[in-house]
């Protein structure tokens, strides 16, 4: 069974080793350089970022969910990433943390969430889709941190 909780700075070591390895696989995320822990618990620390995690009943860390303001987004928007476990995908853990995100952001007073997903990433355009998001704009030719550039696709979900 999957759980999904607020994460902490405790979590930050293994978020990292999840999102490393899905870094280190390739082409499903702008992600090009592996985090360190304390990339994340930076970013946990920033103003207005809530971060989920899912769980197994083990406890092992099966994917995680975060929000936060975006300087490039309208106000009442966050933006949003999601990552699950390489081979984990299509068992719910995404939807779970969603539930859990939805409803934070909507407390929070946001009316919208907004991802941007690599073009080539039909896995993450799909779960989404699925979620209420609609395409707000085509992106072709971003960067990344490498150098290398992909197409992508700016997505937003309103919560009202």
């Amino acid at each position: 069974m999957i759980h999904i909780r607020r994460a902490g700075p405790l979590d930050a070591a293994p978020i990292v080793a999840l999102l490393n390895a899905i870094i280190a696989k390739g082409g499903t995320t702008a992600y090009i350089t592996p985090w360190k822990a304390a990339d994340v618990h930076e970013r946990m620390q920033r103003p207005s970022a809530v971060w989920h995690l899912a769980e197994d009943d083990a406890g092992s860390v099966k994917g995680f969910q975060w929000f936060e303001p975006h300087p490039d987004i309208p106000k009442d928007s966050a933006s949003i990433a999601t990552f699950v476990e390489i081979g984990a995908t299509g068992l719910g853990i995404g939807s779970k943390l969603f539930v859990a995100t939805r409803a934070a952001a909507v407390e929070m007073g946001y009316r919208s969430l907004d991802a941007v997903i690599r073009a080539d990433n039909t896995g993450g355009l799909a779960y989404y889709q699925s979620r209420g998001f609609e395409t707000i704009q085509l992106l072709p030719d971003m960067p990344l941190s490498d150098g290398s550039r992909v197409d992508k696709v700016w997505t937003r979900a309103r919560l009202d």
